[in-house]
């Protein structure tokens, strides 16, 4: 396993980052202990969740995969080798169960965490990340920005920034990042923490694979110059990058078998990019599943790639691809690929 620091931060994370929105609702408690036992003993050290996990977001279920997370650090010793990554929701009108209001402000936040740690047993987080803006603006599938005159958010980032500053002070985070955020409100931040001497953020959660490069328009730049790498999420598509939907079949209690509406990386464009994808698998005798995480391993922007996994056949290929390396004539067929179908799913 390759390791890389986040950032201007001591955290040596692994290359590949165990994602955990299915603990709590695609897989049990003993399921996810045994998930993280073998990734822990492949050398990954990077553990990301959330709040609001499982996926989809249940009152019933809510803060599940935090606890799953929690009853297995409780039998371990080693917290202090492990990296934990936790997010707060941002405002969202149909998950008022979480806690209401929904937004960054001091008090919100001081519940949140203290949720996280509670269900987690632990006394600190590595991570903490503000899981999408407060304000409107294109995340989540959309491309293009649309101002909307409406949005009745104001400028609150200083406040947020200051009191994320006094979690790190007080030790109950030890760094702070962001999620599913744009190039404008990474440089905000970064502007407002040097600006007032504040934690800065030392890492973006964004959607990033084959099937969407959005990422690369404005924000791999950001990283790079400002260093603060990208955590790249669903680097499958929801899967459809592994191949277990090239036949048009839905297998049973697949994602998009028990949740139909995740269907972000569906399209028939992502169809048409994926199977080209899989012919270039097919060629230079690779998986699918190998081909699409080694070449998001290659970008110089990337601090780890976010994999997740409901069985543990799934999870020991995933692991296994941060031991590929793709030649350079695969990585031209690649971009090839998109030049002609461009992210066709953001």
């Amino acid at each position: 396993m390759q390791y890389n620091l986040l950032g201007n931060s001591d955290l040596n994370v692994s290359k590949i980052c165990l994602g955990t929105m299915t603990f709590g609702e695609q897989n049990t408690e003993a399921e996810a202990h045994e998930q993280l036992d073998y990734a822990v003993s492949e050398g990954v050290n990077f553990i990301d969740t959330a709040e609001m996990y499982s996926v989809p977001c249940k009152a019933e279920t809510h803060g599940s995969t935090e606890r799953f997370i929690g009853t297995w650090l409780a039998k371990r010793s080693d917290r202090k080798d492990l990296i934990i990554a936790t997010k707060i929701v941002g405002p969202n009108p149909n998950l008022t169960f979480i806690r209401n209001p929904l937004n960054f402000s001091n008090d919100s936040i001081d519940t949140a965490i203290e949720g996280s740690l509670k269900r987690l047993q632990t006394d600190y987080v590595d991570l903490y990340q503000l899981h999408w803006p407060e304000r409107s603006t294109n995340c989540f599938g959309k491309l293009g920005y649309t101002h909307e005159p409406s949005d009745p958010w104001q400028d609150n980032f200083l406040e947020v920034i200051t009191k994320l500053d006094s979690l790190v002070k007080e030790g109950k985070i030890r760094y702070w990042g962001l999620s599913n955020e744009t190039a404008w409100g990474a440089m905000r931040c970064m502007q407002l923490a040097q600006q007032y001497n504040l934690a800065k953020p030392i890492s973006i959660q964004n959607p990033y694979g084959l099937l969407n490069r959005s990422y690369e328009v404005g924000l791999a730049e950001v990283s790079i110059r400002e260093n603060i790498p990208l955590l790249a999420y669903s680097p499958l598509g929801f899967g459809v990058l592994s191949g277990k939907y090239r036949t048009g079949e839905v297998p049973k209690k697949s994602r998009l078998d028990l949740f139909p509406r995740f269907a972000r990386y569906s399209g028939e464009p992502s169809t048409k990019a994926a199977e080209m994808y899989f012919q270039i698998a097919e060629k230079y005798n690779l998986s699918p599943v190998h081909l699409a995480l080694a070449y998001v391993n290659t970008r110089p922007f990337v601090g780890s790639d976010i994999i997740g996994a409901t069985t543990m056949e799934q999870l020991k290929e995933n692991i296994r691809s941060a031991e590929v390396t793709l030649s350079e004539e695969i990585i031209q067929e690649l971009e090839q690929v998109q030049s002609v179908i461009s992210n066709p799913a953001p």
